[in-house]
This record gives structure tokens, sequence and C-alpha cells, in this order.
């Protein structure tokens, strides 16, 4: 967050609300079997603390235990029970825990309580996402995006964090200094996110008409969406030739990369890759990569790539339908067809596993990008779900337009071509919106046949 009032976050709250990289940390999650209704029962708590593990390591903090607990319901003051808060703070002290992370999303007050009990820094899994987008965001309105995400989040949090702020200015919930000092802090917050937005306005102006020209143009565009860190990015540069930066990480991928793919059909599209989804992404970061994932509901076919090692393949195509459903189309919005990319076969270790995966996820195609296995495949796969708009043509042009040979040769694919007394007898394939321009170029008589 860098702006004047973003000393106010991080000494006030940002210390306690951030994450550092080499952080001592400790995980905890809390199972609610029959009480969470929106729980998806294809993901274990276990699986899931796999997970927040991956983001704690892409946030660079080095985790030292994960504990899980078993509820009937959350504590309303701790989340977890008070006697394995107890435990918790016994294990901040022995293994000097610099953060507690929770695989949940905590309440300002439980995350105050949590604190005073811990005695150490405590964020909960929605802060540890927006941490980790900070620190990648790359272009100007993703930057302003996640910082307005962090000061929406922290806002109602200030209140929450009451001993630091006590100690600094006489008392929270009294007459003086200290509650004058809270509304200011509040006031210099709510300053910052109203001058963000009206930022964001004028960014998102320039991005609709961006976006306007494109979706204007006859080339087909190709969204590369799916669960983070199952090699998006590898797949752009091994189709394209492309050198997208790669990273064996969460969310390596945040801001817009586009590059033209040419088809076996000599069509050429534009290859989209996007943010990559996770489960529990949290709603206020939607906005902040609207470039990318707006990519996907302009497209005309989406590819969902897919780690085909990870377990639990068909809970993570169901995460990314329900973010697809729920977050990034709206409810008139026609969904583009999809392929589904079994990525990563070079990692297992017999075909058996590769035919179970399939078997798992329909309309799916296992290649590696690493390896480049299939990929021609896949190609033959995105032409025919973009629908055939190649069109065969016959030409016989006298050679005063011979140049259009040149033309023919750079835009569409010659499958004959013969010199025969006046005129030059030309057969070939060629995209339907430039058959367009060609026919501007000839007169009557000269395009013979159009199939």
């Amino acid at each position: 967050m860098a702006n004047n009032d973003s000393n106010l976050i991080e000494d006030r709250v940002g210390k306690r609300a951030r994450v550092k990289a080499k952080e001592r940390g400790i995980l905890v999650g809390v199972d609610f079997p029959g009480y969470d209704q929106d729980q998806d029962q294809l993901w274990s708590t276990g699986e899931s603390m796999k997970e927040l593990e991956s983001l704690s390591e892409t946030a660079g903090i080095r985790v030292q235990r994960k504990i899980i607990q078993t509820r009937g319901k959350p504590d309303s003051s701790f989340f977890i029970g008070s006697g394995k808060a107890d435990e918790i703070r016994n294990l901040v002290k022995e293994l000097n825990i610099e953060v507690v992370i929770f695989n949940d999303e905590l309440r300002p007050a439980q995350l105050r309580n949590l604190e005073e009990k811990l005695v150490t820094k405590v964020v909960d899994r929605t802060q540890l996402i927006m941490d980790i987008f900070a620190g990648r965001a790359q272009t100007k309105e993703a930057k302003l995006q996640v910082e307005l995400a962090q000061y929406e989040y922290l806002l109602p949090r200030l209140r929450g964090w009451g001993e630091s702020l006590e100690r600094q200015a006489g008392g929270i919930g009294t007459r003086g200094p200290g509650q004058t000092r809270l509304a200011r802090d509040r006031e210099k917050v709510q300053r910052r996110i109203d001058t963000i937005r009206e930022k964001l306005k004028e960014a998102d102006k320039e991005l609709d008409v961006r976006r306007k020209r494109r979706l204007q143009s006859p080339t087909p565009i190709v969204a590369l969406i799916g669960y983070t860190n199952t090699g998006k990015t590898t797949l752009l540069n091994r189709l394209t030739g492309s050198d997208g930066f790669e990273e064996d990480k969460l969310f390596a991928t945040l801001d817009p990369l586009t590059r033209k793919l040419e088809l076996p059909d000599k069509r050429k599209v534009l290859l989209t890759d996007t943010v990559g989804l996770i489960r529990k992404l949290p709603h206020q970061l939607i906005p902040a990569f609207q470039s990318t994932l707006k990519s996907a509901r302009t497209a005309d076919l989406l590819l969902n790539v897919m780690d085909i090692t990870q377990e639990k393949l068909n809970a993570r195509w169901k995460t990314v339908n329900k973010i697809l459903n729920e977050e990034i189309f709206e409810k008139e919005d026609t969904r583009p067809p999809m392929i589904n990319v079994l990525n990563k076969i070079d990692l297992l270790e017999n075909h058996q596993e590769e035919e179970k995966a399939s078997n798992q996820i329909k309309d799916s195609v296992p290649i590696s990008a690493s390896k480049g296995e299939n990929i021609e495949t896949l190609k033959k796969l995105i032409a025919e779900n973009l629908g055939d708009e190649i069109k065969r043509v016959s030409l016989g042009l006298p050679y005063s337009k011979a140049k259009l040979l040149d033309w023919f040769h750079e835009n569409g694919e010659v499958l004959t071509e013969e010199y025969k007394g006046d005129k030059i007898y030309l057969e070939g394939r060629l995209e339907q919106h430039l058959l367009m321009e060609l026919r501007s170029k000839l007169t009557d008589g000269e395009l013979e046949e159009v199939q």
C-alpha cells in the first residue's frame, strides 16, 4: 500500500494483518461436521489445510505446526474453543511463533480476542490471500483494487485492535484522545477508500474501451482458466512460443497476458491467461482482477487447465465451475464452451492413472505443457470447438493480380496453385472474416467458388 496513509494501517493494523517472509507460523483449521451448510463435502478439512499450507509457503511463512479442531459450531469469542486457544498459546511460546493463520474468515472481535489470548499476530485466510495478491499485482488497476480490498476489509477491524491504539492514545471507548484518534484514523482510511474508487472509475472506463475494441475484432478469444498453479502460463508459452512468467507457486499470474495462437487450420486466435482460482477466494478480491476474469466473460472458448497429479480432481472442477457461475458470469450471460485440459501427465507413473483421471473429468484432454505431449491434439480440439469458420475457395486470377497470391499464402492455406492460360488458378482455405476482405480485392468472376 504505497501512499501516505499506509503508515496508519501498517503501524496499527498492518503489522497484525499482514504476513512477512520467513515468519514462523502455526496453521489452524476447524471442522464443523453438519454445521457449515455451504461446506463442499468433496473437500475434507485436511485437504483444505494442505491448500492453506501452500498459500502460507507462497507468502514465505515457515510453517511449524498444523492444528485441526472438530467442533459443533464456531466459538463466538475465539472461533476455536478456549481450551484449544490455551494449547496454541503454549505452542506459540515454545516454538517462538510469530503468526497464527486461520483457515476461515474471522470476525473482528474474534481476531482481537485471539491476538490478546495468544499474544502474537493472528491473520485469517482472507487476509493471507489478499497479502499474496498485494505482493504480486503488477498493473496500476490491479494494485489499486488490491489496496481497496485490503482497506475495506480492515476498516471495521480498526476497533478490534484496541490494545495497540490504547497504548498510543489513551484508550478506546472513552471521550478522551483515544476516541478522537480512532475516529480520525477511520476518516483517513475512508478518504483513501473514496480516492481509490474514483481512480478505479477512470481505469474501468479505459478497460471498457479496450474490451470493446477486442470484441469488435473478428479474431476468436480463448481464455485459460482454472485452479491456481496448474500450469496455465506454461501452456500459454507452449502454445504460442511466448515467454510469460512461470513459477511453481500459487497465484504466479495475476495480470493479463494475451498472445496470438495459430491453429492447425491456419486460423489465428487470441489466447489469454487469467488469475488462478481457489476455494474460498475472497469475494472482495474478485474486482481486483476484473481485467483477467472478464477475459473469461468475453471469450469464445474456455480452457480449464487442471493438474492431473492432484487428488480430488472432481472437487477442483466443481470449485472452478462454482466461481465461474457465482463470481464471473452474470445470470444473463451465456457461458462459452469449455475444454478440460488435464496437464502434467509427464509426472504420472503410468497410463492407468491418466485413464482414471480422464474418466473422472468428462470432455477432457490429457497433455504435458512442459514436455509438449498432446499439444497438437489440443490445438485441433480448440479449432473444433470454435466452430467451422474456414471456407474453401477457388480463384481464377489474372496475372495483374498475382500479388494476391502472397496475400493468400500469408493469411490462408493454399491447397493447389496452377498457372494456365491467362490466369492463375488457386484453391485454398480461408477464415470467413478474411473472405470478406478478399472479396473487396476481386472483380466479378475471379472468385469462382466458395464452400
